[in-house]
C-alpha cells in the first residue's frame, strides 16, 4: 500500500470518540489541540468571547480572518464562554465533566484562579486528563515568568549555539520552543489516554516551552557532560561529523553529509577530490572535525565552479545524502511533497477551500483527517451547548448576558 493511498482511506481515525477541551493561546496548546484533532478528537476551542486566542490578531488577513488562524486550528470547534462569569464557569464545567482531555496554556495559576483547575474539575470527573502548556513549568523559581519562545530559546541554550561563530545570537527560524512544547503535549496525552485505559483514572501533566527546548541539546549534552566543553555557534555544521553542512556553489549553497567513513570516500570521488581523500589531515572523522577549517575552505574553493544541482546530482548518483536549500515558495510547490498530497485544501465557513500543511503521520487503516480549517470565533457555541443540554431559552439568556457568544 503506498503512502498516497493510506493517507486517503476512510476508516475511523485513531483518535475518534475522544474529547478535548482546549483553552489555548498563539501556539504550544493550539498545535497540541490540531494534533488531537488531526487524529480525530472532537477538539472544543473554549475562547474569549472578547476577540478569542490572540492568533487571530496575527496578520496576514483573509477577508478579515487570519491566515494563521485558520491553518493552526483546524478540525476544532470554537465556542466563546466568559470564564470569568459565573454561567460561562458552570458550562466550562460541564464541558469538562464530559471530555476525556482538557489541555490550556495559561499562566501557572490562572485557571486554578477561576475554580477550574485540576484538583477542581478532577474531583467532579476522576477520569480526566488535564494538561498545563507553560512557559517554565508550573512550580520553581521561574514559574511566573512570562514565558515566549524566543525566551525559551535564549534560556535553554539553544541561541547560544544557533548562527554563525562570532555574529549575534539568532533563534530558530521556527519557533521551536513552541513546537516541540506542543508534540510533547501530544505525546503526553496520548500515553495519559493509555495509562487511563489500564489503571481507569486521569492525571495532571505538566509540560513547558523551556524544558521541552532544552530535551533538543542531545549532542550537546553529550560533550558537556563529557568534556566540560561550553558548545559553540558552528553555523549550519554538525557538531561532531565532517563534512556536514551548507556549501557554496555557484549559484547558491547546497548541503551534503558524509556521515561515515565510506559516505566520505564516495563523495570525495562524486566532488572529483580525491587529493582530500588521501590527505592525512582528513583521514578519519575526528581528524576532520579536528581541521574543519581547511576541510570546509578545500571542498568550497571546488565546489563554487559549478551549480548546485551539478553537485547534487552526482552525490546522489553516488548514494551520498544531499539536496539543495529551498526557500518556502519551491517547497510549498515541491513535486515530492505534491504527489503525496501533502498540502490539501480544507472548507471554511466563510473563506472557502484554505490550504493546507498536511499531517506527517500516514497510518495505513486509520489515517488522520482534515475535514476543515480553522472555526470561526463563537461559530459553534450553539452546537455544542446543545449537546450538553442548553435549550433556546437558556441559549437566548446566555447570549444576552454575554457569558455565552454565538457567532
Amino acid at each position: 500500500m503506498t503512502a498516497k493511498q493510506s493517507f486517503q482511506m476512510s476508516s475511523a481515525p485513531p483518535l475518534a470518540g475522544i474529547r478535548v477541551v482546549e483553552v489555548g493561546n498563539f501556539m504550544a496548546v493550539p498545535f497540541c489541540g490540531m494534533q488531537l484533532a488531526d487524529l480525530g478528537a472532537d477538539v472544543v476551542k473554549v475562547e474569549n468571547p472578547h476577540g478569542g486566542d490572540l492568533t487571530r490578531t496575527t496578520g496576514p488577513f483573509i477577508d478579515g480572518e487570519s491566515s494563521n488562524f485558520v491553518r493552526l486550528n483546524r478540525n476544532k470547534r470554537s465556542v466563546a464562554l466568559d470564564l470569568k462569569s459565573p454561567d460561562g464557569k458552570r458550562l466550562f464545567e460541564r464541558l469538562a465533566a464530559r471530555a476525556d482531555v482538557v489541555i490550556e496554556n495559561l499562566r501557572p495559576g490562572t485557571m486554578e484562579g477561576l475554580g477550574l483547575g485540576y484538583v477542581a474539575l478532577s474531583a467532579r470527573a476522576p477520569r480526566l486528563i488535564y494538561l498545563a502548556a507553560t512557559g517554565f513549568g508550573n512550580d520553581g523559581p521561574y514559574a511566573q515568568l512570562a514565558g515566549l519562545d524566543i525566551i525559551a530559546q535564549a534560556m535553554s541554550g539553544l541561541m547560544s549555539i544557533t548562527g554563525e561563530p562570532g555574529a549575534p545570537p539568532v533563534k530558530v527560524g521556527v519557533p521551536i520552543a513552541d513546537l516541540s512544547c506542543a508534540l510533547y503535549a501530544t505525546i503526553a496525552v496520548l500515553a495519559a489516554l493509555r495509562a487511563r485505559d489500564r489503571d481507569g483514572r486521569g492525571q495532571f501533566i505538566d509540560v513547558s516551552l523551556l524544558e521541552s527546548a532544552v530535551s533538543f541539546a542531545v549532542w550537546e549534552a553529550g560533550r558537556y557532560f563529557a568534556t566540560g566543553e561550553i558548545p559553540a555557534p558552528s553555523g549550519s555544521a554538525h557538531q561532531a561529523i565532517a563534512p556536514y553542512q551548507a556549501f557554496r556553489s555557484a549559484d547558491g549553497y547546497f548541503t551534503f553529509g558524509a556521515n561515515t567513513q565510506a559516505h566520505w570516500l564516495r563523495a570525495c570521488a562524486a566532488l572529483e577530490l580525491d587529493a582530500l581523500a588521501a590527505d592525512e589531515r582528513f583521514a578519519t572523522n575526528e581528524l576532520r572535525v579536528a581541521h574543519r577549517p581547511a576541510l570546509i575552505a578545500a571542498i568550497e574553493a571546488h565546489t563554487a565552479t559549478q551549480p548546485s544541482a551539478v553537485w547534487t546530482q552526482r552525490l546522489t548518483a553516488a548514494g551520498i545524502p544531499c539536496g539543495p536549500i529551498l526557500t518556502f515558495d519551491r517547497v510549498f510547490t515541491d513535486p515530492h511533497l505534491a504527489q503525496r498530497d501533502f498540502f490539501v485544501d480544507a472548507p471554511h465557513r466563510t473563506l472557502g477551500p484554505v490550504r493546507q500543511i498536511g499531517s506527517p503521520m500516514r497510518f495505513s487503516e486509520t489515517p488522520v483527517r482534515i475535514e476543515r480549517a480553522g472555526p470561526l470565533l463563537g461559530g459553534d457555541t450553539v452546537e455544542v451547548l446543545r449537546e450538553l443540554g442548553v435549550d433556546d431559552d437558556e441559549l437566548a439568556r446566555l447570549a444576552g448576558s454575554g457569558a455565552a457568544v454565538p457567532a
